[in-house]
């Protein structure tokens, strides 16, 4: 019972995780192709300095923005900064949840680092305010210095601190540490920049002064960063499902040009926005770097090198490596993967997949090859210290099944060629 409760607290939190998260983003992308697509129009009101005509939802919509503040405040104003606040509050409690409490599964690699479970949790939260306070000081010295110095910076400052959690943590748990550290970036932005600079305007208007352009320079600076930033951290909380992508050595460089990606994609359309030319090479180069990051996460896959000992692959199953492979899964697998998991804090079998006899492991060798062999994200974490043998042992059960089954697919061909 503790268990399912535990399991609809989980789906609680990310159901709200995600629609707060939708919210967010929307607003995020709204204001952005709004501010871009202002007009310079007749009869404008007062330091107004742009104005753009919508239609929605069987309505017209006129709205004007004030490059600094209006000469008169109005009686009501809608603040959007809860989205982004409910967005990383119900993010952190899963983290929390899942990573913190099972860190010895989700973020601990002993042949990395044997940290004490604590101490992982620890280092992750240090790298969680280390990356924004670093973040915050290039902003505030970069404010009027080249545009490009401070993206590079930025840029150099998340790659270096992925390369770091790489080598520390487990894959999975680096890949999610960098994906807090971005939307923590992001949600600061907002709570400690954009929110503050526009009450200080809001009370300079009440106490009838000049408000101070910084802070609006300042909110739209942040406000443009967390534009660019909101692919690459939607692409982290999708690619922790897909071991392809992290569990490799390479995910930190992954990560660094899947943040270029998801620059160049927004750039596209900010560009649209915009009406300037249309950036159509953005596509060309994204093709072209997500063919590279899928080599890369194939060529990171763990060296395991075939074994000169093992015997010739018969027409049938070998019962010699089919009796291997089932011991390897009984040791290092069964206890999660069972109908009924002994796996503390685990009620089901994760993703539902069985492999308590050997026609369960013959049944799903292709995930087994993928999650063991091709990604070695299983076990998480390494716990139970598979030994590279033994993630052999899985290959040439693959490999003979395979035989047997005289599949040569357009995908193994890919594979091999990679």
């Amino acid at each position: 019972m503790i268990f399912l409760f535990e399991e609809w607290i989980e789906l609680i939190l990310r159901w709200f995780h995600v629609i707060a998260g939708i919210a967010w983003i929307g607003s995020s992308f709204y204001f952005i192709a709004l501010d871009l697509s202002l007009k310079q129009g007749k009869n404008l009101p007062d330091k107004s300095h742009g104005e753009a005509w919508q239609v929605h939802g069987g309505g017209f919509y006129h709205l004007v923005k004030y490059l600094v503040a209006p000469s008169k405040l109005p009686s009501e104003l809608t603040w959007f900064k809860w989205e982004a606040y409910a967005t990383w509050v119900s993010g952190f409690a899963l983290l929390a949840l899942i990573y913190y409490a099972g860190a010895e599964l989700y973020m601990i690699d002993i042949i990395k680092y044997d940290f004490e479970k604590y101490e992982a949790v620890i280092m992750s939260i240090l790298g969680i305010i280390f990356g924004w306070l670093i973040y915050d000081i290039i902003c505030r010295i970069s404010l009027k210095t080249n545009v490009y110095t401070l993206i590079g910076s930025i840029f150099i400052l998340i790659t270096a601190m992925s390369w770091v959690y790489s080598e520390i943590f487990s894959y999975r748990g680096a890949f999610m540490q960098i994906g807090t550290i971005l939307g923590t970036i992001m949600v600061a932005n907002v709570a400690m920049v954009i929110i503050p600079g526009q009450k200080k305007v809001v009370n300079a208007l009440i106490k009838g002064n000049k408000p101070d352009p910084i802070h609006g320079i300042r909110a739209k600076q942040r406000s443009l960063h967390n534009n660019y930033l909101t692919l690459p951290v939607i692409f982290v909380m999708l690619a922790g499902h897909y071991p392809m992508v992290f569990a490799t050595k390479f995910s930190w460089l992954i990560l660094a040009i899947v943040i270029v990606i998801g620059a160049l994609i927004r750039h596209f359309f900010n560009s649209r926005h915009a009406k300037k030319k249309t950036p159509w090479w953005t596509w060309v180069l994204s093709t072209i770097l997500t063919v590279f990051i899928i080599y890369l996460s194939n060529a990171g896959k763990p060296d395991i090198s075939d074994d000169k000992k093992l015997v010739s692959l018969q027409k049938d199953i070998n019962h010699e490596i089919l009796l291997n492979a089932v011991n390897v899964v009984e040791v290092h697998c069964a206890m999660c993967h069972a109908k009924y998991p002994s796996w503390e804090r685990m009620s089901r079998p994760p993703k539902g997949l069985i492999l308590a006899n050997k026609d369960d492991i013959i049944l799903n060798i292709d995930s087994l090859y993928q999650q063991v062999v091709l990604s070695n994200a299983m076990p998480p974490g390494n716990i139970t210290w598979m030994e590279y043998s033994e993630r052999e042992t899985i290959k040439l059960l693959y490999q003979e099944i395979l035989k047997n089954r005289n599949i040569s697919s357009l995908w193994q061909q890919f594979k091999e060629i990679l």
